[in-house]
């Protein structure tokens, strides 16, 4: 059985609602589930959220998201070998989609050198569900946050899209409509979870 599962999609795709649903569903079936997300809790996670809020250079964030995963990766190793279920919203290709689009004028091929700056220093998830929904339809879903981020711009979540569908290719990822309804999405993540 697989066992580590992340939700990935641009801010206001609902992974984060679903990746709760899964969680809430499987724990009801009586799985041994975790949920995590990135950036975490911790004093490095927090680090990455100052970054973000200050909007701090693209490779001082770069490099701590990718610190935050190395560390994050040691918490959920734990869990696998616990044979918990874990499920994790945002991971490796979020760094890669958001971080490749700022650092897009200031190095060649950023995509390339994000993952290489994290091969062999994280897990690779057994499945990765990706929500895809166009910028402007998530932008309707979030518009009423409070002091919207860089991150949660149309523009910028347009170039975040494109790069996510250029990431999310072959059989590890599973595209999934994020307009269709939540429950269905959540039951087509679970039939993936525990077939």
């Amino acid at each position: 059985m697989k066992r580590f599962f992340t939700f990935e999609g641009i801010d206001g795709s609902g992974k984060s609602t679903i990746s709760k649903g899964v969680f809430e569903k499987l724990l009801s079936k009586g799985y041994d589930t975790v949920l995590t997300y990135e950036p975490t809790d911790t004093k490095i996670g927090k680090y990455v959220q100052q970054c973000i809020k200050n909007q701090s250079d693209p490779f001082v964030t770069a490099f701590v998201f990718i610190s935050d995963r190395i560390q994050h990766c040691k918490k959920i190793n734990d869990w696998l070998e616990k044979d918990k279920i874990v499920l994790c919203d945002r991971y490796a290709e979020s760094t890669y989609s958001y971080q490749g689009v700022q650092l897009g004028d200031k190095i060649e091929n950023p995509i390339k050198w994000l993952q290489d700056l994290s091969r062999n220093l994280i897990i690779v998830p057994d499945k990765t569900f990706l929500f895809v929904i166009e910028p402007k339809k998530a932008m309707e879903r979030i518009k009423n946050r409070k002091n919207l981020i860089e991150f949660e711009k149309t523009i910028f979540l347009e170039k975040v899209h494109i790069n996510y569908l250029k990431i999310c290719k072959g059989e590890r990822f599973l595209k999934l409509d994020g307009t269709n309804k939540i429950n269905e999405l959540i039951d087509i993540c679970i039939n993936e979870i525990i077939s």
